[in-house]
C-alpha cells in the first residue's frame, strides 16, 4: 500500500549576490501603519549601504497595499514568509520600530544562513528597543546572529562593519567592559549577606504571580520553570480574566479613596472629557479598582511579586495598568484592605511589580527588594526600557546620557519630589483604546545599580553595573521626552565605564532594572552583595563597567 506523502516544495534560491531582508512589526495594525514611513526610510538607506558593499538587498515579503505597511504582523504571517525564504541565504532583520519577536523566532531558529539584526538609532522610532528584545530572544533560543545599529547608515564606520559581516557571515563587538565574577573580590560582609539571603530564599521559597505569560512577543522575558525553581521562586500562573473580574468587584467608594490618597500626596491627574483622546475620571476610577484588585489577588495566592501583562489581553476591557504598576512598586502607597476589611495587605511596603510580565525583571526585582531591605537601602526598583541615548545638548553633562523610559511602572520614590513630582497623563490612543493614565515623573539625581537577568546556554545569567542619574535642564528633559514618549516617566542615566556601543553589544534585553542607593559606596556594596546572592542561587554573574570614579572592579 502506498501512502500519500506530503509535497516538499523548496524555497527559491537567493541569487549569488543577494541578501534578503525581513521587517518584523507590531501586532497592532495602527502601530504598524504609523511606523511604516520610518521603516521604509531605513530600508532605503540600508539598500544603498548594501549596494555600496557590492551586493543587492531584496525584501523577502511585499508591502501590503490593503494594510498599508510592509511589516510581518503575526506569527502566522511570519511562518508563511519563511516558507518562501532560502534557508541558506544571508538574512538581515531590519528594525525601526518595536517588534514582536515570536513573529519571526520560529524561522530564525531554523535559518542556516548568517543572520544580522539591524536597528536605527532614534527615540521616536524605537528600532533599537525592538532589536534588543529580538537579540535577547535569539540568545535564549541559542540562535547565532550578529548585530548593527546606526544613526546614519551611510557612515564609513557602519559600512565597514556591514562589509565585514557580508564577507565573514559574523561580526563581533568589543565587550572588554565585562568582568567575570571570579575576577572580582567581594568583601566578606557583603558575600556573607548575599549568600545568607540566597539560602533563606531557597529554604522558604517565594511565589511569583504571573498574569498570563508572554507579552508583546518577549520570548526572552519568560524564565523556564526548570531554571527558575532552583532559585527558590515558583510561578503562580494567574489569568487576566481573574484580574478583570476582581476589578469589577471593587466598590466605587474604595477606588475613590485610592485616588483621593494619591491627590493628597500631590499626584496631578491631567484629565479631559473625551474618552477617545483624554484621560477621564471614569478611566482613573477603573485604574484605582485594578490596583486594589491586584493587591487582593496577590494576597490570595501569597505572591511576593506580581506581573501584569500591560498592553495585551486587557487593553479592550480596561484602562492601561501603568498607574497601578508604579503605585505597587512604591513603599508609600494607598492602603488596601482585605475584602472583609479586617486586614491591611502588604502594609508599608511595595508589592514588587514587573512590567509586561517580564519574569527576568520580576526575579531581579525580588532579589533587589530583599537585599536592599536587609541593607537598609532604598527598596523601590523598576525596569525601564533602554529606550535611547544622546549627548546632553545643554552642555550640563559631559557624559553620554541614556534615556531610560518606561510606560509608568516607575515608583514615585524615584522622582524628584516623590508623589508631588508625579503626574498622570493618558496613554496614546493608538495603543490604548480604553485609555488610562501613566505615572510620570523625572528621576532624581543619585547613585544607581543597574542589572539584567537573562537566559543563555540554558542557564540564568545576570549582568550588574553601576551608574548615576543626572539632572538636566528643563528644556533638555523636554527635548528627550518629545523625542520619545512624553507621557512616560524618564530617567537620565549615565552608565559608569560602559559606552553606548558596549551596552548595545552586550545587553540581552530591551529592559534594564534600576535601583537607587544612598551613596556611591553603598551602591558598590549593594552590587557586590547581589552578585554574591545571585551566584549562590546558581546564576552566572558578570560585572560591567567601572565604579563611579572609573576604578575597575578588583
Amino acid at each position: 500500500m502506498n501512502y500519500a506523502l506530503p509535497e516538499r516544495p523548496s524555497a527559491p534560491r537567493a541569487g549569488k549576490n543577494e541578501i534578503l531582508l525581513i521587517a518584523n512589526g507590531d501586532l497592532r495594525l495602527t502601530a504598524n501603519q504609523r511606523c511604516w514611513a520610518a521603516q521604509a526610510e531605513m530600508e532605503t538607506q540600508l539598500t544603498e549601504a548594501v549596494e555600496a558593499c557590492g551586493k543587492t538587498l531584496r525584501r523577502a515579503h511585499p508591502y501590503k497595499e490593503v494594510e498599508q505597511h510592509g511589516f510581518i504582523g503575526s506569527q502566522k504571517e511570519g511562518m508563511e514568509v519563511f516558507r518562501g525564504i532560502d534557508p541558506d541565504a544571508p538574512l538581515i532583520v531590519a528594525e525601526a520600530v518595536w517588534q514582536y519577536s515570536h513573529h519571526v523566532l520560529h524561522g530564525l531558529s531554523t535559518h542556516r544562513g548568517p543572520i544580522l539584526t539591524v536597528a536605527n538609532w532614534s527615540g521616536t522610532w524605537p528600532g533599537l528597543v525592538g532589536m534588543l528584545n529580538l537579540n535577547g530572544s535569539l540568545t535564549k533560543a541559542g540562535v547565532k546572529y550578529s548585530s548593527l545599529w546606526s544613526e546614519d547608515f551611510s557612515s564609513e564606520a557602519f559600512r565597514k562593519k556591514l562589509a565585514r559581516w557580508i564577507a565573514k557571515g559574523k561580526l563581533r563587538h568589543a565587550t572588554d567592559h565585562v568582568v567575570a565574577l571570579s575576577d572580582v573580590k567581594i568583601p566578606s560582609r557583603e558575600r556573607k549577606l548575599g549568600q545568607a539571603l540566597a539560602k533563606e530564599l531557597l529554604r522558604d521559597k517565594a511565589i511569583m504571580g504571573v498574569f498570563d505569560e508572554g507579552c508583546m512577543g518577549m520570548f526572552n522575558a519568560i524564565i523556564p520553570d526548570h531554571l527558575l525553581h532552583p532559585t527558590g521562586v515558583f510561578k503562580e500562573r494567574l489569568s487576566q480574566s481573574a484580574l478583570y473580574y476582581e476589578t469589577t468587584q471593587v466598590s466605587d467608594a474604595e477606588a475613590t479613596a485610592v485616588r483621593e490618597w494619591m491627590e493628597r500626596e500631590g499626584l496631578k491627574f491631567h484629565t479631559g472629557p473625551k474618552h477617545e483622546t483624554d484621560l477621564t475620571d471614569a478611566q482613573i476610577l477603573l485604574q484605582c479598582k485594578m490596583y486594589i484588585a491586584a493587591v487582593r489577588i496577590a494576597d490570595d495566592f501569597g505572591c511576593a511579586t506580581i506581573g501584569i501583562q500591560y498592553q495585551q489581553g486587557l487593553k479592550d476591557l480596561l484602562p492601561a495598568s501603568d498607574l497601578v504598576e508604579g503605585t505597587l512598586n512604591n513603599g508609600s502607597r494607598p492602603p488596601v484592605s482585605s475584602r472583609d476589611g479586617q486586614r491591611l495587605l502588604y502594609p508599608g511596603q511595595p508589592l514588587p511589580h514587573f512590567n509586561e510580565v517580564d519574569e527576568c525583571a520580576g526575579l531581579d526585582g525580588l532579589l533587589i527588594y530583599r537585599l536592599h531591605k536587609a541593607m537598609g537601602e532604598p527598596v523601590e526598583n523598576t525596569l525601564h526600557d533602554l529606550r535611547w541615548g544622546d549627548v546632553d545638548q545643554s552642555g550640563t553633562v559631559d557624559d553620554y546620557v541614556w534615556v531610560f523610559l518606561i510606560s509608568g511602572s516607575a515608583p514615585p520614590a524615584h522622582f524628584i519630589g516623590g508623589w508631588k513630582g508625579a503626574s498622570s497623563e493618558r496613554q496614546p490612543a493608538m495603543y490604548f483604546p480604553s485609555g488610562g493614565g501613566t505615572l510620570k515623573g523625572i528621576s532624581r539625581p543619585g547613585e544607581i545599580v543597574w542589572s539584567r537577568i537573562y537566559v543563555e546556554d540554558d542557564q540564568l545569567k545576570i549582568d550588574l553595573g553601576r551608574g548615576g542619574v543626572v539632572e538636566l535642564p528643563e528644556a533638555e528633559t523636554e527635548r528627550r521626552w518629545q523625542a520619545t514618549t512624553s507621557q512616560w516617566p524618564i530617567m537620565h542615566a549615565v552608565t559608569y565605564g560602559v559606552s553606548r556601543d558596549q551596552m548595545m553589544a552586550r545587553h540581552k534585553s530591551n529592559h534594564i532594572q534600576v535601583v537607587y542607593a544612598s551613596s556611591a559606596e553603598a551602591a558598590d556594596r549593594a552590587l557586590l552583595a547581589r552578585a554574591a546572592m545571585a551566584s549562590e542561587l546558581g546564576m552566572k554573574v558578570a560585572i560591567c563597567g567601572t565604579k563611579k570614579e572609573g576604578q575597575a572592579w578588583e
